[in-house]
């Protein structure tokens, strides 16, 4: 994928506590997460989200998955 589309995603401490969103405005990377893993569609989120973009969410999946890629993931011990 094209780091082009993350340059939708900011970082601004003024903007949802800092919170990754989605060129500046209030929608949080984690929203757009959240509404995907509920089982909404790109088109329903966008419908719901005027402001939000196809190319928007594609830049928060992409944001997830190089998060992922850099994260060691360990399973808790009982």
């Amino acid at each position: 994928m094209s780091s082009n589309l993350l340059s939708r995603i900011t970082l601004n401490p003024e903007v949802c506590h800092g919170k990754p969103t989605i060129r500046n405005q209030r929608y949080t990377v984690e929203l757009i997460l959240d509404l995907l893993s509920s089982g909404m569609s790109e088109d329903e989120i966008i419908s719901d989200y005027p402001s939000i973009e196809k190319e928007d969410i594609l830049a928060c999946l992409e944001y997830a998955s190089n998060l992922v890629k850099v994260k060691s993931i360990y399973k808790a011990s009982a």
